[in-house]
């Protein structure tokens, strides 16, 4: 599986498991591949016309993102997020909770389980989990595609799924909201985004958090044979430990159990948001495993 460039290298990942493109139940989404194989590739993509223009292609997938925030608005779900240090002698951080729009629209996180963590060479907070649960969400609705550049970038399968390759930039940065910037994937049937790979990007410099993690991978799964909802995120970045070693953190951000269900009481029973560090504990294992 080809990943066109951007202005930073790109991460390759060839799935390991077969992703079901229109066959999925009511049950809800299904889970996404657990293995990656990861390359880096820096060829600038010389592709030649879709089939169809490119204008039409957007105005498509454009319009279907409508579709999409609004139903994706309108449910709750269960989020759990997990951070690894994947550098030895590596440890894990994870909580969980429920997500769910306020009135103003926004998104709300409900930890719902106490954080778990074994981490050694870092510290992750709930306060840290905030700031992960306010990152935006990305869509390029019919209102938003008027603030990018697109550069169709050639076609490429994702297991069963043809896709047009976009690039995506800001036209213009903004002091006010964080834009997005890298690459989509679009269904050649359906007109749909079912995956992008980038960064989100403002006026000021760096990612917009003290958090280590830039790029983002979100996949979108089929839901109800109707809707392409992002339910699974991951990234891969590197910081330094007290010492100036690198360290390699993974994050994960795993959605599931979509309900349209009246949003919990959050004056409620919750776990203490507080700041306090999560505290080393006893050793756990590198390897990612799937929720």
């Amino acid at each position: 599986m080809r990943f066109p460039n951007l202005s930073v290298a790109v991460v390759t990942l060839t799935l390991s498991v077969t992703i079901s493109a229109r066959a999925q139940e009511d049950r809800g989404p299904m889970a996404p591949p657990p293995k990656f194989e990861v390359k880096r590739i820096s060829a600038e993509p010389h592709p030649g016309p879709p089939p169809i223009p490119e204008a039409e292609i957007i105005r498509r997938f454009s319009a279907n993102e409508i579709v999409m925030k609004a139903k994706y608005d309108a449910y709750s779900f269960k989020e759990a997020i997990r951070v690894e240090e994947l550098t030895d002698p590596g440890g894990k951080f994870s909580v969980s909770g429920e997500v769910y729009s306020r009135p103003n629209g926004e998104r709300y996180l409900r930890i719902t389980t106490q954080p778990e963590s074994n981490l050694k060479l870092t510290n992750f907070t709930l306060e840290d989990v905030k700031t992960i649960a306010t990152l935006p969400l990305f869509v390029l609705t019919s209102d938003e595609i008027k603030d990018y550049e697109f550069k169709y970038a050639g076609q490429d399968k994702l297991d069963q799924i043809n896709t047009y390759v976009f690039q995506v930039k800001p036209k213009q940065l903004s002091r006010t909201r964080r834009l997005f910037e890298g690459v989509i994937w679009v269904d050649d049937q359906d007109f749909v985004i079912v995956k992008s790979f980038g960064k989100f990007v403002s006026e000021s410099s760096g990612p917009g958090t003290k958090l280590p993690f830039t790029m983002f991978e979100t996949f979108r799964e089929n839901f109800q044979d109707k809707y392409w909802l992002p339910t699974y995120t991951r990234s891969d970045d590197y910081s330094e430990d007290e010492q100036k070693n690198e360290m390699h953190l993974r994050l994960v951000i795993r959605d599931t159990d979509f309900k349209l269900t009246a949003p919990p009481n959050p004056a409620g029973p919750t776990p203490p948001a507080s700041s306090t560090p999560a505290k080393p504990g006893a050793a756990g294992s590198n390897s990612p495993s799937q929720h």
